[in-house]
């Protein structure tokens, strides 16, 4: 669960992504992030928290949990540390976003939109159906487990009424990257309102579970 940030701390936006063949838009997030008065914890820049006694995967899973709120980025090419038949770095990040619930937004490249197109109408629609393929990569895609990022970020797994949190907005091009954050966090007011909220309701739940959930 996200932490609640004091009057005196600056509210962190942790950006979860792949590098290659994205840079500039990271580059150009991490600006845009900081000038609107975000602690922007991202590793391309090295603003991740890091301990020489952890494996990578542990500190980056450690970001996930203190950050504030989450931005993934859903690229064409799946990413590195990826160790069989573990999942990426990425990966686990924004799964375990999803599993914490953090107030979070998702960017998904176009072409990881039009492969999940393409898989389902050839009869390819779950993971396990995904797996069996023999598929090597290619130029514009490498793995077909960033279908599975990007269905993990609509949560494709829960029923329809269930999916909350569940936007995830397609891109091609840098400035449309650009837009979305700037739609998103640029009011820096109404993110920290909507924050105390989402931490109220997250309050509720574990109240009436801790209660029982008995009624009157």
């Amino acid at each position: 669960m996200a932490r609640r940030p004091s009057k005196k701390t600056k509210l962190s936006v942790m950006v979860s992504s792949t590098v290659y063949g994205v840079e500039d838009l990271l580059d150009q997030l991490y600006a845009l992030l900081t000038k609107f008065g975000y602690d922007v914890v991202m590793s391309h820049r090295g603003t991740v928290a890091v301990n020489s006694t952890e494996h990578a995967f542990e500190s980056s899973l450690k970001a996930v949990e203190t950050c504030d709120l989450f931005l993934g980025i859903i690229m064409p090419h799946y990413g590195s540390g990826v160790v069989s038949p573990d999942i990426s770095i990425t990966h686990q990040e924004m799964k375990r976003a999803i599993e914490l619930d953090k107030p979070r937004w998702f960017l998904a490249h176009e072409y990881v939109v039009f492969a999940r197109l393409l898989m389902r109408g050839l009869g390819h629609k779950k993971t396990e159906q995904r797996e069996k393929l023999a598929f090597d990569g290619a130029g514009t895609l490498d793995d077909l487990r960033v279908i599975d990022m990007y269905e993990a970020a609509i949560l494709q797994d829960r029923k329809f009424v269930d999916r909350q949190g569940n936007w995830v907005q397609k891109f091609s091009t840098t400035d449309e990257g650009l837009l979305f954050a700037t739609a998103q966090f640029h009011r820096h007011s109404e993110i920290e309102r909507f924050l105390s909220e989402h931490l109220k309701d997250m309050d509720a739940v574990k109240a009436n579970v801790s209660g029982g959930g008995r009624g009157r």
